[in-house]
């Protein structure tokens, strides 16, 4: 199972809205087939492990990262290919949360007489698929939020200077981030600042590597039509705005390739929970946030971010500079914000801060 979820991480950032998965075909003690999802719309996983061991697969065992599909989609369902491979057991790591799915694989395979376990190192599997389990779930995207701080917490200088505080090693990170990420998500104050492209600087170096949709949060639509992101070969920009902006500005922003959303509010900004439906509904399953102290801030207090990523550089900026996270108008200390399974990793001179966001009291 461990080989088999190595070979599904092969396919970050190329399978949405499908998930992640590996299949690996044992005979004898032996590893005789290997395969993953490879992208959307192509071969599963559970098939193409299957057709790389061809014969072998004869009462051999299966093992899979996610319960087989027993319906037909853009492929057909994996249960079948199984059955017809005359394997003799199978290895689940976890049920597909997918009602479509939920458990009909595992039973069919049963049925016909395949003997099938189950939770075979599944909190490893979920791990990898956490985006896909969120949105076929809810609806509703899994949420990133990756900030660049000095050990002080602050973002920027009293000035607003910014560039660069973390090194080389941890920017390269954050674009393996957005290329496994459906949308990156950044508000006006980003774009006016820093003039952003959004883009996946490792992109040509990875085939099958999209950029992701940007998405701009401007309550007002301040942004300037010269702006970087409107550049639509680099991907599609959705600009989320309120009944608070001028009608002409977003009928010339959609003139220049954007898709403007008017979005309901809340105290006259972007409602960021509303906005996660109407993204939800578009397809987008996870994004990735990267916006300054007062997106952070809006998201967190929004309740929309489910992981926290802070990447700390060895520097300090002082009491002066740009905090990190703007006001989450907390008064007592009952209400904090709690993050949880933290995780700390160096990333070339920067430390960086892995947890997930506790959802309610």
């Amino acid at each position: 199972m461990n080989i088999a979820i190595g070979l599904a991480k092969k396919g970050v950032g190329r399978t949405s809205p499908n998930p992640q998965v590996g299949a690996v075909v044992v005979r004898d003690g032996k590893v005789v087939g290997k395969g993953f999802h490879k992208m959307a719309g192509l071969p599963h996983a559970e098939v193409n492990a299957l057709k790389d061991a061809g014969s072998l697969a004869k009462g051999a065992d299966l093992y899979v990262t996610l319960e087989p599909c027993d319906h037909y989609g853009k492929t057909p369902p994996c249960t079948d290919t199984i059955i017809k491979s005359s394997i003799k057991r199978v290895f689940v790591g976890m049920e597909d949360p997918n009602p479509v799915v939920s458990g009909k694989g595992v039973i069919k395979l049963r049925k016909k007489g395949i003997a099938v376990n189950t939770g075979i190192l599944e909190e490893e599997c979920r791990k990898i698929d956490e985006p896909y389990i969120k949105y076929i779930t809810t609806n509703k995207p899994y949420v990133i939020l990756k900030l660049a701080a000095a050990l002080d917490g602050r973002i920027a200088t009293a000035s607003g200077e910014s560039k660069w505080i973390t090194s080389e090693k941890s920017r390269e990170y954050c674009h393996n981030l957005r290329m496994r990420s459906d949308a990156v998500m950044v508000g006006i104050g980003t774009v006016l600042r820093d003039n952003p492209l959004l883009t996946v600087r490792l992109a040509k170096k990875n085939r099958g590597i999209k950029n992701p949709v940007r998405v701009v949060i401007d309550s007002r639509l301040r942004i300037p039509l010269a702006a970087n992101v409107f550049n639509t070969k680099n991907g599609k920009l959705i600009i989320a705005t309120t009944k608070y902006s001028n009608i002409a500005k977003i009928r010339k922003a959609e003139q220049r390739g954007a898709e403007v959303i008017v979005i309901g509010s809340k105290e006259r900004q972007v409602d960021l929970k509303k906005l996660m439906t109407e993204l939800g509904g578009m397809g987008i399953t996870s994004i990735l946030i990267e916006g300054g102290s007062r997106l952070a801030a809006s998201a967190i207090r929004s309740g929309i971010v489910d992981r926290l990523l802070v990447f700390y550089a060895p520097v300090l900026l002082g009491g002066d500079g740009v905090p990190m996270i703007g006001s989450l108008n907390i008064k007592r200390l009952v209400d904090a914000v709690r993050v949880r399974n933290i995780k700390f990793n160096r990333i070339g001179s920067d430390i960086l801060l892995e947890g997930e966001i506790v959802k309610g009291k």
